[in-house]
C-alpha cells in the first residue's frame, strides 16, 4: 500500500500511509483506537474503494470494489466483531459464500459436513458441524471465525484483535496456527493492543497515530517503551496502586452465593461463594472461562433472577438480588464484558448513552427529561474521562473502541455507585485509553467506591488489585494479597492445582 489517503466528508483520516507485508512474516499494525488501523484494513479487504493511493497484491495493482473481490484475490479478514450467522450451523457458516453444489445447483450438505469435520479437527475444535452457532460460547464462535478464514487457504490473513474473547489455551492454539501459516509462506497482518502478543508473534511492527505513519521497525529493534511512545506520543505510567489502604468498613458482604445452571437443575455454576469487599478496595476475581466469575458479578447485579440464592449485605444493610434497576438505585452498577451486545446502544448520542441508567434523576414529576440538567451532568462527568468525540450529539457508533468504553464507564459512574462490578473494563482498547481508565479507577477508590474486577490480562490484575480471589469450577480456590500474588500462583489456582485457599480462609 503506497500513499493511502482516505476521507470521510471533509475530514481526512488517513494521511498518505505506506504499508507492506512480505510472504512468511507476521506484521503487527499498532496504534491507539482511532489511529486509522481499521480504515487501512477495510481498504485492503475491499470494504472501502474510494481512496487515494496505490494497492498492490502479489506485485499487481488492485482496487477492490467489494470484499468478495479481496477474498478471491487471497485476502481473508478476521474482524474483531464476529460475522457469523448465529441461526445457521457450524458447517453452513464455514462454507458461507462458497457452498459446495451438486449438478442441479443444490447444496451438497453431506460433502460440506464431512469437509467441515476435517477443518474443525485440524483447527482443534471439538464441536459438531451440525451444531448451531448460537449454541456456542463467544470464545468458540471466535475460533470458528478463525477456522473459516484459514480454510480458504488465503495468501494474506488479517487478524483484528482475534484473542479478545479467548482463554489462554485457545490463544496458544491460535498462535500455533499463525506460526504454521507463516511457515507456509502466508503473510499475516496482526492487530492487537496486547504487548505480550506483539512481541510473541511480530517480525515487524508498523505504528499509526492520528491517521499518519509513525514508523516501521523489526520487533527485535523496537523496545516496548519506544513502541508505546510511537503509539501515544508520550510516556505512560505503570498501573500501580499509589493509593491509601482500603477503609475498614465493608461495602459488600457475600455469604454462600449459589447460581443454578441455566439448563442442568442439579448443577450450580457458582457454588457456595463467600467473600467481603471493603470501601475503597479493588478486589480482583480471577478464573478460567467457565469458572463462574462473570456469573458472580451478574448475580450481584440482580440480572440472574431466581437462579440466585445466598445472603448479601450492602454497606451493612440487607441487599436482595431482585433486579438490575433496583441494584442501580441502591448503588451497585455492572459493566459487562460485551459492550456491543449488552452495554451500548450504538445509535444513541453520547449524552443519552451516558445518562441511560440515570434517567429518573433528570425527570420531572410528569416524566419529562430535563435535558439541560442532563447535558450539564454528562459534560461535567465526561470531562475527567478525556473523552474524544466529535460532539455530545454524535452517535456512539462513530467513536473509537476506547472512547466507546469510556462512554460505558461514564454511564456506570453517573448513578454515583457505592460498588462497581467491572468485567473486562479494558478489553479491546489501546494502551493510552487503558492508562486513562487506570487513573480513573485510582480516583474512584480514593473516593471510597469499592470495585470488584475481572480482567483476563494478568499484569493488569496483579497491578490493580488489593486482593485477588481465584475461582475454579464455581468455587473459590484461593485468595492472594498484593504481596503474595504471582502469575504462576493465580494460574495454578485457576486450574485447580492448589488447595482451597492459599492462606487460611477467605476474609
Amino acid at each position: 500500500m503506497r500513499g493511502i489517503r482516505k476521507s470521510f466528508g471533509p475530514v481526512e483520516v488517513l494521511h498518505g500511509v505506506d504499508f507492506e507485508v512480505l510472504p512468511g512474516e507476521v506484521h503487527v499494525l499498532a496504534g491507539e483506537n482511532g489511529a486509522g488501523k481499521s480504515t487501512l484494513i477495510k481498504i485492503l479487504s475491499g470494504v472501502y474503494d474510494d481512496f487515494d493511493g496505490e494497492l498492490y497484491v502479489g506485485g499487481r495493482p488492485r482496487r477492490f470494489t467489494h470484499p468478495n473481490e479481496a477474498v478471491r484475490a487471497g485476502i481473508a479478514t478476521i474482524h474483531q466483531e464476529l460475522s457469523l450467522v448465529a441461526s445457521m450451523s457450524v458447517s453452513d457458516n464455514l462454507f458461507l459464500g462458497r457452498e459446495v453444489s451438486q449438478r442441479l445447483g443444490r447444496v451438497d450438505f453431506g460433502t460440506q459436513e464431512s469437509e467441515a469435520a476435517r477443518i474443525l479437527q485440524e483447527t482443534g475444535l471439538d464441536f459438531s458441524p451440525r451444531q448451531l452457532v448460537e449454541e456456542l460460547p463467544i470464545s468458540s464462535q471466535q475460533m470458528l471465525e478463525i477456522a473459516r478464514a484459514l480454510a480458504r487457504e488465503a495468501r494474506l490473513v488479517i487478524f483484528d484483535e482475534p484473542t479478545s474473547a479467548l482463554n489462554e489455551h485457545e490463544v496458544d492454539s491460535l498462535f500455533e496456527r499463525i506460526i504454521e501459516l507463516r511457515r507456509r509462506g502466508r503473510g499475516i497482518v496482526y492487530i492487537t493492543h496486547k504487548m505480550e502478543e506483539i512481541y510473541r508473534l511480530a517480525d515487524r511492527i508498523t505504528v499509526l497515530r492520528d491517521g499518519a505513519l509513525v514508523g516501521t521497525a523489526t520487533a527485535s529493534e523496537l523496545a516496548p517503551e519506544d513502541l508505546v511512545k510511537w503509539m501515544v506520543g508520550r510516556e505512560l505510567a505503570v498501573p500501580d496502586a499509589g493509593r491509601p489502604e482500603p477503609a475498614a468498613e465493608f461495602a459488600l458482604e457475600v455469604e454462600d452465593l449459589h447460581v443454578a445452571h441455566p439448563a442442568i437443575k442439579a448443577r450450580c455454576v457458582v457454588d457456595g461463594v463467600s467473600f467481603t469487599l471493603r470501601r475503597g478496595e479493588i478486589l480482583g476475581l480471577a478464573g478460567l472461562r467457565g469458572s463462574g466469575a462473570s456469573e458472580v458479578l451478574h448475580a450481584l447485579f440482580g440480572a440472574l433472577g431466581r437462579r440466585v440464592t445466598g445472603r448479601v449485605r450492602l454497606c451493612g444493610e440487607r441487599f436482595p438480588l431482585r433486579s438490575p434497576r433496583e441494584s442501580v438505585e441502591r448503588g451497585v452498577v455492572l459493566l459487562t464484558n460485551d459492550r456491543k451486545s449488552f452495554g451500548l446502544a450504538p445509535d444513541l448520542i453520547v449524552t443519552h448513552s451516558v445518562s441511560l441508567a440515570s434517567l429518573s434523576r433528570f425527570c420531572n414529576r410528569s416524566g419529562w427529561v430535563r435535558r439541560e440538567e442532563e447535558r450539564q451532568a454528562v459534560r461535567s462527568l465526561t470531562r475527567e474521562f478525556r473523552l474524544s468525540a466529535p460532539s455530545f450529539y454524535a452517535p456512539v457508533r462513530v467513536l473509537s473502541g476506547g472512547n466507546q468504553q469510556k462512554v460505558y464507564l461514564a454511564r456506570c459512574l453517573l448513578p454515583q455507585p457505592r460498588v462497581l462490578l467491572l468485567d473486562e473494563p479494558t478489553r479491546g482498547i489501546d494502551v493510552g485509553a487503558k492508562a486513562d481508565i487506570y487513573d480513573l479507577m485510582r480516583g474512584w477508590v480514593g473516593q471510597g467506591i469499592a470495585i470488584l474486577l475481572i480482567t483476563s490480562e494478568m499484569d493488569e490484575l496483579l497491578a490493580l488489585s488489593d486482593r485477588i480471589l481465584v475461582m475454579h469450577r464455581g468455587r473459590l480456590a484461593a485468595e492472594f494479597t498484593r504481596e503474595t500474588a504471582s502469575k504462576d500462583g493465580v494460574l495454578a489456582a485457576a486450574m485447580g492445582l492448589t488447595g482451597r485457599h492459599e492462606r487460611g480462609g477467605v476474609s
